[in-house]
């Protein structure tokens, strides 16, 4: 179907707000209203708008943006009282300057801090200015305000007529829109959305994110403080009151009632809160009260607010396309490398050069002295199993984190220890493990984003984002080549999670970076698409260099001119591909040894009937479908081994099990109870436990305590009963350690407290996910042996990249490939076979 909202004529929003403020006064006339009422109109909307500039456009909630409506009073009132006669300009000049000073203050120390501590550092900011601005009285007037500020005669026009003084705050007021709006739509305030969408791909595309955020908290906190001073005059005095949290309160309500994500819907709201209060009022002196539920049910049931009201009830009358399946509409066709991509002159030799990386996390090193060159125009590939420290890497190298040790170079420049957006400024290009883009925004938007953090305008406040040529025409490029024509207007969440690969792929690209770090760009994509990106990154290494973190060895062994393995936080091998190929210390991490000592210790008892079932299970990750139709069962008694490469399914697997993972289709059965589709809570509650990778013990409570949450809601009759006594039979050493910190435990006794806390419950069913990652030789040993030990009172799904212990330990093995189940069989086939392990888990 046809776009019938395209035939919709598009009316410019200031031309809106002017019709709108020339209605104003004659429409609230005839609701019995004065033109009194139509200015606090005008001044709140002004006011909403300024505050819109953050909340909405750059995703910071403030709960304090009275304070600068107040501030702006105060500096207004102060400076009329100070000059002789009665002054207009001069007073506002002052307060929009006053505010500016004072939010750049106020906002370099506040926005040091993101989220929910940012928004009650605002919070507290509106209850330090009410209570300054109460109490200073030789300077605020206190509790009495101040008063005797005069309207002058301007021009000619005697402002102490209200219609008059409507008309020319009005006039402000639209001029302020009208800068507002331009300023929205410039470079500038394109960058605000970004930072709203992702604030993290933002910062890795070389944008610095607290520069932009600074300019938006000024501009806003200044438009805030113009609508204070405007008010001010319209009451010839102020006082503290505006200064309060209810009033900041009551600012973000009309802003989220009339709509954030519309330019002029928080205006919208004002008048909305004005005729409110103005009719309610007459009624009941708890008006607020029931403002305050009419906000809750627009937080609950229209969070676009009225502007999302209207855009739905025009999308019933005028549909849009269909974009749930919106790659189908694409344009594809092999094209060459964007020129701004192609290399010019001779390979420049090293273009990346890290030297005894090193990261620490408290005592455990994640990267210890890893050493990668990645050479111009090659794809380096970073291999090596869960756990191995490529993500860290990949993180120390790109200034996600910065290095405890060691050295970075980028073109012979050192980057080790800088921000972030500095180093992607310097030419370093990187896509994420998990896609990452800005959703809301249209492809094209997306591109046009990443294309000009590298242009000269990208801090212009008001040139037209959308009009900049050069950038829109490398926009096309980029589009045209990774496949997305046709779908330029799409908003990247409507993409499929192949076409959302492909624009990460270009996102990575379209600032023509002299490196590219590419992570795990083929997790989760189907066998055409994988072709197709693993092509294009290909294509790319022939000009920019690639390094390369991918699971799927076979593409990586067919793409990669280098190969760096790392294993356990080290480099195991660096070499080609077929070095990597031939290694027998690469082929033991992946499949493991055939040789260690305490498999041998394994000891298998009987098995009993099945105890839970997988019918056709598919699990999606957003559009990434995860697990495709897997079937399996567990028995009573059995240890179960689930294995296969990197990014296969399995921690997924484990996680649609005990509800983390919702399940998309299929059926999960506990001795004949579905679990599919039952919350995580409910599923530990029918007897499964689940111990994650990581651990994840509750930090700063001690083991007991830890025990103590693990049986509070678990202690169900499902399952085997498990007192404390009976968990420190299998692990002794947790009995030293009852009363300390979880966090202050080693490495192997917080593994030993992780499955302590899920045994603590009623268990039928414990999930284990890589138990012996990161531990020491004796303490694997001890798993090893109380694992042997519990099978013979439940039953245990094991995920480890140690195949010899999972082997040996296990009585059967599942084996994943792409979320699909392609291997079943006994444990011990694959435990003496190696030439049948390679084939089922290797090449």
């Amino acid at each position: 179907m046809a776009d019938m909202s395209s035939k919709i004529p598009k009316i410019h929003p200031v031309l809106i707000a002017a019709l709108g403020v020339l209605v104003l006064p004659f429409a609230l006339g005839a609701l019995g209203l004065t033109s009194s009422s139509a200015v606090e109109v005008v001044i709140f909307a002004l006011a909403c708008m300024g505050l819109n500039l953050l909340a909405g456009y750059t995703g910071l909630v403030s709960f304090g943006h009275g304070a600068w409506f107040g501030c702006g009073a105060y500096a207004a009132a102060l400076t009329a009282l100070a000059l002789p006669g009665h002054a207009f300009a001069l007073p506002l000049l002052a307060a929009l300057l006053v505010t500016a000073l004072a939010a750049t203050a106020f906002g370099w120390l506040m926005l040091r801090r993101r989220g929910v501590y940012f928004s009650l550092m605002t919070l507290a900011l509106s209850a330090l200015g009410f209570t300054v601005a109460f109490r200073w009285t030789s300077l605020t007037g206190g509790e009495n305000g101040l008063g005797g500020v005069e309207r002058p005669v301007l021009f000619g026009f005697d402002l102490n007529d209200n219609m008059t003084f409507y008309w020319v705050v009005a006039a402000i007021a639209l001029v302020v829109i009208a800068v507002l709006w331009r300023f929205v739509r410039s470079p500038l305030g394109r960058v605000l959305e970004a930072i709203r969408e992702n604030e993290t791909r933002a910062t890795a595309l070389g944008y610095p994110v607290a520069r932009y955020k600074l300019a938006a908290f000024v501009a806003s906190a200044t438009v805030t403080g113009l609508a204070g001073a405007l008010l001010m005059y319209k009451n010839r005095m102020t006082s503290a009151e505006p200064m309060s949290v209810i009033f900041s309160g009551e600012l973000l309500a009309m802003a989220v009632i009339g709509g954030m994500r519309g330019f002029l819907g928080p205006a919208l709201g004002a008048v909305f809160y004005i005729l409110f209060r103005e009719y309610l009022s007459i009624y009941t002196e708890n008006w607020l009260l029931w403002f305050g539920l009419v906000f809750m049910g627009f937080v609950l049931f229209a969070r676009d607010g009225l502007i999302g009201i209207g855009r739905q009830i025009l999308a019933k009358f005028f549909p849009g396309p269909d974009l749930s399946a919106a790659m189908s509409d694409r344009r594809t066709e092999e094209r060459p490398l964007p020129e701004m991509l192609r290399a010019k002159g001779d390979a420049a030799g090293e273009v990346l050069s890290a030297k005894g990386l090193i990261k620490r996390f408290g005592a455990f090193k994640a990267v210890d002295g890893v050493t990668i060159d990645v050479k111009d125009r090659t794809l380096h590939a970073l291999i090596g199993p869960n756990g191995a420290g490529k993500t860290t890497a990949f993180n120390l190298l790109s200034g996600m984190f910065p290095p405890s040790e060691g050295s970075v170079a980028l073109m012979g420049r050192s980057v080790a220890g800088l921000r972030a957006d500095q180093i992607a400024e310097m030419g370093m290009g990187r896509s994420f493990q998990i896609t990452s883009l800005f959703p809301d925004l249209s492809v094209a938007e997306n591109l046009r984003l990443a294309i000009q953090a590298g242009d000269p305008a990208r801090m212009n406040p008001w040139t037209n984002a959308e009009g900049i040529t050069r950038i829109n025409d490398k926009a096309r490029e980029i589009i045209l080549w990774v496949g997305l024509a046709g779908m330029e207007n799409a908003k990247a969440n409507s993409l499929s999670y192949g076409g959302q690969r492909l624009l990460d792929l270009g996102l990575a690209l379209a600032n023509h970076p002299r490196i590219l770090l590419a992570d795990e760009p083929l997790a989760g994509l189907s066998v055409a698409e994988r072709e197709r990106v693993g092509n294009l990154i290909k294509q790319v290494s022939a000009d920019v260099p690639v390094l390369l973190v991918e699971h799927d060895i076979d593409r990586v062994f067919s793409l990669a001119d280098h190969v760096t393995v790392m294993n356990e936080g080290k480099v195991l091998l660096d070499g080609t591909v077929e070095d990597a190929r031939n290694s027998d210390q690469v082929r033991e991490i992946y499949i493991g040894s055939g040789t260690a000592a305490v498999a041998a210790t394994a000891r298998h008892g009987e098995v009993g009937p099945t105890i839970c079932s997988f019918d056709k299970v598919n699990v999606h990750y957003g559009k990434s479908h995860i697990l495709h139709d897997v079937s399996l069962d567990i028995r009573k008694g059995e240890i179960l081994a689930l294995l296969g490469r990197n990014g296969a399914g399995k921690s997924t697997l484990l996680k649609s099990l005990i509800g983390i993972a919702p399940v998309s289709s299929g059926s999960i059965k506990l001795e004949g109870k579905e679990l599919a589709g039952l919350d995580a809570a409910a599923i530990a509650q029918a007897g499964i436990g689940y111990v994650p990778q990581g651990r994840g013990l509750f930090a700063g409570m001690t083991v007991r305590e830890n025990l103590e949450l693990g049986r509070l809601k678990r202690r169900t009759g499902a399952g085997q009963h498990w007192s404390n006594e009976q968990i420190l039979d299998f692990f002794p050493r947790l009995g030293e350690r009852m009363e300390t910190e979880a966090d202050r435990l080693s490495g192997g006794e917080q593994q030993m407290a992780a499955v302590a806390r899920a045994l603590s419950g009623d268990t039928k069913v414990l999930l284990l996910d890589e138990p012996f990652e990161g531990l020491a030789p004796a303490v694997v040993e001890q798993l090893f042996h109380s694992f042997n030990r519990l099978r013979e009172v439940l039953s245990i799904v094991i995920v480890d990249h140690n195949l010899d212990l999972a082997l040996a330990l296990s009585d059967r093995t599942v084996a994943l490939e792409r979320g699909r189940v392609f291997h079943e069989g006994p444990s011990d086939a694959l435990a003496t076979d190696l030439d049948l392990r390679r084939k089922v888990l290797w090449l």
